[in-house]
Parts: structure tokens; C-alpha cells; sequence
């Protein structure tokens, strides 16, 4: 493998191993969101603060130990994905 093609997976890697937290950090947020006590209690400007970018909880130079005999309860299988938003959708969106 040259260089430049190490270089290349060695940053597709770390975007990856980025973008990972990122994405459990929005199923974590949607799974809390679902309880409707939490639906009842936030408001519209709590929503919009809402962020999958928060890392309090990860420790990027520690050790991690993931345990291979257990899943994340992601609770994914009784959840549905939302679609991809219509353009009418996202104009309603937008304050204007």
C-alpha cells in the first residue's frame, strides 16, 4: 500500500470511529424522546437545542472495553426510521 492510500484509510478510519458516537448519540436521543413523559415536558426551544453532538460521556485516551457478549438496548426493532423529509415538509420548517 503507497502512502497516499494509507494516509486516505487512515482518515476514512477516523471519520468513522467520529461519526460512530454521533450516530448512537441520535438513537440515544431518539429513544429518550419517545417517552412520552419527555415529549410532554420539552419545549419547542428545547427541541432546537437538542444536538447528537455531545461528548461528556466519551473518553477519547482512556481504555475502552467493549463487552462483546451484550448489545447496546438501542430498542431499534419496535422503533420506526423517519423518512427523508418532503420539500413541503421542510419549508414549514424554516421561520420565516
Amino acid at each position: 500500500m503507497t502512502r497516499k492510500e494509507s494516509q486516505e484509510v487512515s482518515m476514512l478510519a477516523l471519520h468513522l470511529l467520529q461519526s460512530a458516537p454521533v450516530h448512537v448519540n441520535t438513537l440515544l436521543t431518539q429513544q429518550v424522546l419517545a417517552d412520552p413523559k419527555w415529549a410532554d415536558t420539552l419545549t419547542d426551544a428545547d427541541r432546537h437545542a437538542l444536538s447528537p453532538l455531545f461528548w461528556t460521556h466519551v473518553n477519547p485516551y482512556g481504555r475502552f472495553e467493549p463487552d462483546m457478549n451484550r448489545r447496546l438496548d438501542l430498542d431499534l426493532a419496535t422503533r420506526t426510521v423517519p423518512g427523508p423529509r418532503t420539500p413541503r415538509e421542510e419549508g414549514a420548517a424554516v421561520p420565516g
